[in-house]
């Protein structure tokens, strides 16, 4: 693991970093993709990570099974030859609502009331849960973000469903703690928007994904290397970075997704951002290139 008390790095590729660490934890919308195509050289430095012997895993707050989200690679020409495996937050979450062990999902009936895309039905597959349509009759809330039919601009079209849930003291799951994505240039709200309002409005919430540190014990296992030779990458500060940090390994910074907008290729305002985040990423980069 490099020094973390060392300035923030500014490199131009990954290649620089290359010898330090044998895995890599690599983030997937707005550092391998847009949510439409692979990002101009992403491809090639999966090609070159692998050729060099490395370990890789994609890890991705999408809420949605790990598989689906691998797929999806395959589509945008990343085969399942470039990495070692996909973790997704939505992975997770069918873990602990299968598994139950946890005492926050022990406690959760088995009517749910699903806020989110029909895109993100695949996520009850072969899950004992019956989804219901009204919160009068729900169980618990289990939020994948906003859904086509009353777009993503605005927590506004879910305020009466989400206030006739905390009418009621349901506990929601989000299922994807990001609060923004940008698609194909276009801004939208996540899931993570959706839960800070419950939140805020007094609501119980549980966040699966990054920057949560659950998440990534199945990431580290199957990377198979030292904790302390693993590198996550990632563009977005709240999420990759801190999770990265959470979970007790080094994080390079892709500067040119999420934070594109704010942060640009300016080292010194992005070395101010994640000190005023309290954290140390060990260096930034402008994309996912070698």
């Amino acid at each position: 693991m490099a020094d973390n008390a060392h300035e923030l790095q500014t490199l131009s590729g990954l290649s620089a970093l290359a010898d330090q660490y044998d895995g890599y934890v690599v983030d997937l919308w707005g550092t391998v993709h847009d949510g439409l195509q692979p990002y101009p050289g992403a491809v090639d430095c999966l090609q070159a990570l692998r050729a060099a012997g490395k370990r890789v895993v994609m890890l991705s707050n999408a809420p949605r099974p790990a598989d689906v989200v691998a797929k999806q690679l395959e589509g945008f020409g990343i085969g399942r030859d470039l990495h070692d495996g996909v973790m997704t937050s939505g992975e997770q979450v069918r873990t602990l609502l299968r598994e139950r062990t946890d005492p926050w999902f022990a406690r959760l009936g088995r009517k749910v009331l699903h806020v989110g895309g029909t895109h993100d039905l695949g996520l009850y597959d072969g899950l004992d849960l019956e989804r219901v349509a009204d919160p009068s009759e729900a169980q618990f809330i289990l939020n994948t973000g906003p859904d086509q039919d009353r777009g993503a601009d605005s927590v506004d079209p879910y305020l009466p469903e989400l206030r006739a849930a905390l009418e009621r003291g349901l506990p929601m799951l989000c299922a994807n703690p990001d609060m923004v994505v940008v698609k194909g240039g276009r801004r939208m709200i996540c899931a993570g928007v959706l839960a800070a309002f419950y939140e805020q409005e007094g609501g119980n919430v549980r966040w699966v994904g990054k920057p949560y540190a659950e998440v990534y014990g199945p990431v580290f296992a199957m990377l198979g290397v030292a904790q302390n030779r693993i590198l996550g990458i990632g563009d977005a500060l709240a999420t990759d970075m801190r999770g990265a940090a959470v979970a007790g390994i080094d994080g390079a910074w892709i500067l040119g997704g999420i934070h594109q907008e704010m942060i640009g290729a300016n080292a010194e305002l992005a070395a101010e951002e994640a000190e005023g985040a309290g954290l140390r990423p060990v260096a930034t980069l402008p994309r996912l290139v070698w």
